[in-house]
């Protein structure tokens, strides 16, 4: 039934965007999972913004939240086929894809934003997904990713254990919460406020501002601040729109882009204030376990990402970056 549903809405929107070249303009249309109210979709209306002006109105951005085009997983095949033109993924999904965006899933591998955003700014990863027509264009930021409870507050690796923690769909994230103790398991963002609503888990990791846009703290009313992983949502377009664009064209897609970044990394910090806030206001007890207790359990997850060469590699240039 779900493939059957895929092949009719890309149907419908193969014929969609047969049509997207009207009267000298391009629309470009873009699938993702988030609230309009979320700093990502701000950031891509200002994406949009800045195109039609650069652009003199001869190219838009079409935005479609709320997975009104299906999950994250659905619009990224849409995009391998051409049937869609862009979408934001989390940057752990893609190292289903692209083995390199595994190093994300490494606990505490950036010691600040600031040593995150020089990394990402490098654009080194960006074209790690293109063989399997994913061009990432940017990077915006997605926080701190810690742990959310229904029953007791997580303050050591050992509260982990006998949970069933939802992760995303990350090898590496499902060996970091086994590695903590927790019982990981995956589950879509979708289907998620049910599945704790049910006792399916018994808590998620995720940062403040989802966390809060979710509702799961109408649920889980312990929020633990550990900050273990620092994974950014990664902005991409199929090549198949990609290598249909011309040059100019091309130029002024990623301007808007990176323009659109540094406006949504401005809106995130406001929103995460805002959002722990909230939670709190709303009765979620917020707790800032010891880091390095965390640190510790996790380091046998750097000796098996040494077996990688290029990993291994990697890891040591981003550790020098913050120097």
């Amino acid at each position: 039934m779900r493939k059957q549903l895929i092949g009719l809405f890309t149907f419908f929107v193969f014929c969609l965007t047969a049509c997207n070249i009207e009267e000298n303009k391009r629309i470009i249309r873009l699938g993702h999972g988030l609230d309009i109210t979320h700093s990502v979709h701000k950031a891509m209306l200002e994406a949009d913004e800045v195109l039609n002006e650069i652009s003199k109105g001869k190219m838009r951005i079409q935005i479609y939240p709320n997975q009104q085009l299906g999950s994250e997983r659905e619009c990224l095949e849409l995009l391998q086929i051409g049937s869609l033109d862009m979408t934001k993924v989390s940057g752990a999904v893609m190292e289903n894809f692209a083995p390199k965006f595994r190093i994300f899933g490494l606990p505490f591998l950036f010691d600040s934003k600031e040593h995150l955003f020089k990394v990402l700014d490098g654009k080194e990863l960006l074209n790690e997904g293109v063989q399997y027509w994913l061009k990432g264009m940017g990077f915006y930021d997605s926080g701190s990713r810690s742990f959310y409870s229904r029953e007791r507050p997580v303050m050591k690796p050992k509260d982990l254990k006998g949970l069933k923690i939802r992760v995303q769909e990350s090898i590496s994230a499902f060996e970091m919460v086994k590695q903590l103790g927790g019982s990981p398991t995956p589950i879509s963002w979708g289907e998620l406020y049910t599945a704790l609503q049910q006792g399916v888990v018994d808590g998620a990791e995720n940062n403040p501002p989802s966390f809060y846009l979710s509702r799961h703290y109408e649920v889980c009313k312990y929020y633990s601040i550990d900050e273990h992983t620092m994974i950014p949502d990664l902005l991409l377009v199929s090549t198949h729109l990609w290598n249909r664009l011309n040059t100019q064209e091309k130029a002024w897609l990623q301007e808007a882009i990176d323009r659109s970044v540094p406006f949504q990394r401005k809106l995130w910090i406001q929103s995460e204030n805002e959002s722990l806030q909230a939670v709190i206001k709303a009765g979620v007890e917020v707790s800032y376990p010891e880091k390095k207790i965390f640190q510790e359990a996790t380091l046998p997850l750097y000796e098996s990402f040494s077996e990688d060469p290029v990993i291994a590699e990697l890891i040591i240039r981003i550790r020098n970056e913050k120097n």
